[in-house]
């Protein structure tokens, strides 16, 4: 089940686009926040403590699951390691220094002046994903929450065993069917150049975020979020004809007043 955060879904029709999926981490606030960099330590930490895994191996080991799996998590999981899913969570994000991220009133008035749907979609749990939108002031600026329990239910005896999350095309495919999406009418936009790839695999349209370049399978390149109406005004295309029209029937009606 999709996380939700509001209670209701407006359609827009007439927009070229019906949903903006959004990566959290390092997406929606930058990297500099330091909040990777703490995240990577106590998932090395967790290795060393909890998996008896040599002290000298655990930063290699850790940086090759990432680059193979997508995430440590997976990649420890495939390797055999048995553990805990949310002791993992909790121990990996519940000492993160949230005080670093501060609210964002621009991007929270960027999204708000969206027509389209808005949904989070992150490798990361749901406890982490509300906290941070909250410390960002974002949490009401989006419809829900595709997050690690969406695509690996407890109750699914493989999600033991293996994780699913991206930048598999298979992690992204039950994102598109959970939220029900069209994925040709739908911007992903994400920091990992793996997961635009694989986002483009699945049929979204692609914003690489964090990147002034385009990378292979990115549409666009935002080196900020904040970028996002200058780099793709199209998103507003339709909030601009509305207005037109408004004013094209406010004349109408007061001409025919006058008269």
């Amino acid at each position: 089940m999709i996380l939700r955060l509001m209670d209701s879904v407006v359609n827009f029709n007439g927009a070229k686009y019906d949903c903006l999926l959004f990566d959290l981490d390092d997406t929606l606030y930058p990297l500099s926040s330091g909040i990777n960099k703490a995240c990577r330590k106590n998932i090395e930490e967790y290795m060393l403590k909890y998996l008896n895994i040599e002290e000298s191996e655990v930063p290699r080991l850790c940086l090759e699951l990432y680059i193979e799996y997508g995430t440590t998590m997976a990649g420890l999981k495939a390797l055999g390691y048995e553990f805990d899913n949310d002791e993992f969570h909790q121990y990996v994000h519940g000492s993160l220094p949230y005080e670093k991220l501060k609210p964002d009133p621009v991007l929270r008035n960027l999204l708000l002046s969206t027509p389209q749907r808005k949904i989070v979609f992150t490798n990361s749990d749901k406890a982490h994903a509300a906290r941070a939108l909250r410390k960002l002031g974002l949490e009401d600026c989006f419809e829900g929450i595709i997050c690690f329990e969406t695509l690996n239910q407890p109750d699914n005896p493989s999600s033991k065993s293996r994780i699913l999350c991206k930048p598999s095309v298979e992690s992204i495919e039950a994102a598109i069917s959970i939220a029900n999406l069209d994925p040709k009418r739908t911007i992903f936009f994400d920091d990992s150049v793996r997961n635009i790839a694989s986002g483009k695999a699945a049929g979204l349209h692609t914003v690489i975020v964090g990147r002034s370049e385009l990378v292979p399978g990115a549409d666009y390149a935002l080196r900020s979020i904040h970028n996002m109406k200058e780099a793709l005004p199209k998103i507003w295309e339709m909030e601009a004809k509305e207005r037109h029209d408004q004013v094209l029937q406010s004349a109408t009606v007061e001409t025919f007043v006058q008269a």
